[in-house]
């Protein structure tokens, strides 16, 4: 999760997708929230039901599953605001995790090292193909030492 500042390593997209995920449950969660409201209210009109009628063992049993749900909507609610709380603070973090993961560019990269030692495009092509013809000939010599030893050996 992205706390204090710290994303956890999820790049941009990824943090977009968690606050998604955390929307999508803070949806469902209110949903189940308008539900036991719902019950809840069943249950008192019950409560009055059995108070009007003089049933109290109908009235206590009605206050036991009030009280039941009534705890259940308070986890539930608390659950909700955790997670508001959480994409919150997360989509206030995307815009410093965007600038972190700003895209390289390799070749003007490249041009900024060379400044920096002082160097031309032409003097590093120059320097590259050096290089390489450096080592197509150390393996040129290497396949001619081979197949001397080889043609040693045949005789």
């Amino acid at each position: 999760m992205l706390n204090n500042g710290s994303f956890g390593g999820m790049s941009a997209a990824e943090a977009k997708e968690y606050i998604h995920a955390l929307i999508a449950t803070t949806k469902l969660t209110e949903k189940e929230i308008c539900i036991l409201e719902e019950e809840e209210a069943k249950w008192k009109s019950r409560m009055e039901l059995a108070r009007s009628r003089g049933a109290n063992d109908l009235y206590m049993e009605a206050e036991k599953e009030a009280g039941r749900v009534r705890t259940k909507l308070a986890s539930l609610r608390e659950e909700a605001q955790s997670l508001r709380s959480q994409a919150d603070s997360i989509r206030r973090q995307l815009p410093s995790l965007a600038a972190l993961q700003r895209s390289i560019d390799a070749d003007l990269l490249e041009q900024e090292l060379l400044m920096a030692l002082g160097q031309t495009e032409e003097e590093a092509n120059a320097e590259r193909a050096f290089r390489k013809l450096e080592k197509e000939s150390a393996a040129d010599a290497a396949l001619n030492a081979l197949k001397a030893k080889m043609g040693e050996n045949s005789l």
